[in-house]
């Protein structure tokens, strides 16, 4: 189209080679618009696969973390278990020592009475 419009009379000339430049800007607008949307297309496109990857990925290391949470809670669970345990024993030694000492201290009242019984009486 160029080399037609060099070639046409000047006055027309001058007319055509201007709308020319203009039409080959608008091309060359196009192309560079045409070029970026693409290039966003793709980007979108890898973006969402790493995304999908990426969830696959939390989905696989969340499902391993709730059975390291649930193996930790079944040890937590027999600790209490035994730790109930072992508090029940100490609240059973502690009342029968409290039997023990109690028994104890009235044995020896009981024995200073006597005591006190058989030396005032003579």
């Amino acid at each position: 189209m160029d080399l037609e419009a060099r070639s046409l009379q000047p006055n027309v000339k001058a007319v055509l080679l201007a709308k020319l430049r203009e039409y080959k800007s608008d091309l060359n607008n196009l192309k560079s618009e045409h070029k970026r949307l693409a290039s966003a297309n793709s980007n979108q496109a890898a973006r969402d696969d790493l995304l999908e990857s990426g969830m696959a990925d939390a989905m696989s290391v969340s499902a391993n973390q709730r059975g390291r949470l649930m193996i930790l809670l079944h040890g937590v669970d027999d600790n209490i278990s035994k730790s109930k345990k072992i508090l029940t024993n100490m609240s059973r030694r502690m009342s029968r020592n409290k039997w023990i000492i109690s028994s104890i201290i009235v044995v020896l009242v009981v024995a200073i009475a006597l005591i006190l019984y058989f030396k005032l009486s003579k």
